[in-house]
């Protein structure tokens, strides 16, 4: 968090976002952007234009904390810790200014002449990852590399294809020193994940939903550091991530499928509870070994509780006073500051409370929510079989394909 402006604000009276709160349950805990940050001031401007009344100067004052670039270039502060990005968020960001990334297109193109749709698309999206980490670089440089950090994805069309993604990735990392290699949780994602961090390269695992997943992932990152450690590679300025698509494991999965045919009745309340469950058991595992990967949750939902009729947003509550990353796509964060006044207050112990062990007792009955919950639930090669997963790539892979497409039609207009 900004201190300076968190001070000022906070002397006037400003009441804090329900991130900051949360993120005041532990001071190592991180809040992130999960999007570009090019998207921030346009989001900015349509979000406090739909503040209720009164609440105008409260907004303001929390999205300043989170994000200002005047701050960010003359102090290196800002209240997100990192960014996130992914190809649906990339694309968005290119449907806000179609024209300026149409012009941006045409530029590439007239410098690389010969290279296809595809090569000036892969130029384009490496454009935007540049851009964004230069954004934030100041907050990098700052930190000394702990913080100001921004995910770069390979291409989801390639989630098997162990070459191409080492390629990509090393192409990606190559845009800026605060740029973190953003790879899947397939076999072929974890075996170049122990290849970058050999080479000092900092990562995030997305598309991971399961125990086993974290597990593999752990080990990946373990060898690599063994490795680099051994052939002198610097890694003071290294960082890891570790990916939970919270609401995504649940809605994506086949539990509700399983349920079904097996005639039990599955609520909202006892999903979220499953996958509470899978997060905890991960995160404390991780602990126990002191293992240097932080637990980074994204897909969080605000909803009513169908047991209790309040609002809630379960994916932050369950977790609070723990250590882990939240990183937070626009859509969310301003759903949070509409129902600020409705959520009860964050409980500093929900990262210790244990899963309701009769919604555990329920799912243990479902195959699919074995496979995320137990250390060996699957070997690596099923990873990318797993419904979750599965429904993840093909979305991901049709954002990609739309963006090549807006590269393809604005080369041929």
């Amino acid at each position: 968090m900004n201190e300076h402006v968190l001070d000022k604000q906070l002397a006037a009276g400003s009441a804090l976002h329900p991130l900051e709160q949360l993120a005041a349950t532990n001071p190592d805990s991180e809040i992130w952007w999960d999007s570009s940050p090019l998207i921030f001031p346009s989001w900015r401007e349509e979000t406090l234009a739909k503040a209720p009344e009164g609440k105008l100067a409260e907004w303001t004052a929390q999205l300043d904390r989170f994000y200002d670039a005047d701050v960010i270039a003359s102090r290196g502060e800002m209240g997100f810790r990192g960014v996130t990005t992914n190809p649906p968020l990339s694309l968005q960001a290119i449907k806000l200014d179609p024209k300026l990334w149409a012009g941006e297109i045409l530029a590439i193109a007239k410098r690389n002449p010969g290279v296809d749709y595809e090569g000036v698309y892969w130029a384009m999206y490496l454009d935007l990852v540049k851009k964004g980490a230069e954004a934030i670089r100041p907050v990098w440089e700052k930190s000394g590399g702990k913080y100001g950090w921004l995910s770069g994805q390979v291409d989801p069309r390639f989630v098997r294809d162990g070459e191409k993604m080492l390629q990509q990735g090393l192409d990606i990392v190559a845009q800026g020193p605060n740029v973190m290699l953003k790879l899947p949780g397939s076999k072929e994602g974890y075996e170049v994940m122990e290849e970058v961090t050999a080479r000092g390269i900092s990562t995030n695992n997305t598309t991971s939903f399961t125990v086993a997943q974290y597990m593999r992932c752990m080990s990946a990152i373990t060898a690599g550091l063994y490795r680099a450690t051994a052939a002198g590679v610097d890694l003071s300025k290294w960082r890891s991530v570790i990916t939970h698509m919270s609401a995504r494991l649940g809605e994506l999965s086949d539990w509700k499928v399983e349920a079904r045919a097996r005639g039990i009745e599955l609520s909202l309340p006892e999903i979220r509870d499953g996958e509470e469950a899978v997060l905890k058991r991960a995160y404390h595992y991780g602990k126990s070994v002191g293992h240097p990967s932080k637990m980074l949750q994204c897909s969080m939902r605000v909803e009513k509780d169908e047991r209790t009729g309040r609002t809630v947003s379960r994916h932050i509550q369950d977790f609070a006073g723990s250590d882990m990353v939240y990183t937070c796509p626009p859509g969310y964060i301003a759903q949070l500051m509409q129902v600020a006044d409705e959520l009860e207050p964050f409980d500093p112990r929900a990262i210790d409370r244990e899963p309701n062990k009769a919604s555990l007792a329920k799912l243990m009955k479902l195959p699919s929510f074995r496979q995320a919950y137990e250390f060996d639930g699957m070997r690596p090669d099923q990873f990318a079989h797993y419904g979750s997963f599965k429904a993840t790539e093909t979305e991901f892979a049709a954002a990609t394909r739309q963006t090549v497409d807006f590269v393809r039609m604005t080369l041929e207009s």
